[in-house]
């Protein structure tokens, strides 16, 4: 569900559920000059999705992130981006249409 709202904005994707470094790395993909790495969360709420965020985490992503880039070296002069999407369940009569899609971009800096 995350990459198919990545690829209905105009992004490629370019690897996923992808082990490196001392992480893993859910979606890679590709805007333009642009290669996002992107962290997908699946919570009741958007609160604990954002909580799931820590310092840990964000640390464990970028060494994914390094990782991946040792290994595909044609992408190390793209500016590189962390975006996370949260998928959160809808409420009501809107469960007809799945999950919530929420993309935060540039959520590590």
């Amino acid at each position: 569900m995350a990459a198919r709202h990545l690829r209905r904005r105009g992004y490629r994707i370019l690897d996923r559920n992808v082990r490196g470094g001392r992480g893993e790395l859910d979606l890679v993909a590709l805007k333009g000059e642009l290669l996002v790495f992107v962290e997908v969360k699946t919570h009741r709420n958007r609160e604990s999705a954002l909580l799931a965020m820590d310092e840990d985490k964000c640390s464990r992503i970028v060494s994914a992130a390094r990782a991946w880039l040792s290994r595909h070296p044609q992408y190390t002069a793209l500016q590189c981006r962390f975006d996370l999407i949260m998928l959160t369940p809808m409420e009501g009569w809107r469960t007809w249409f799945g999950p919530r899609v929420e993309h935060i971009k540039d959520i590590i800096r």
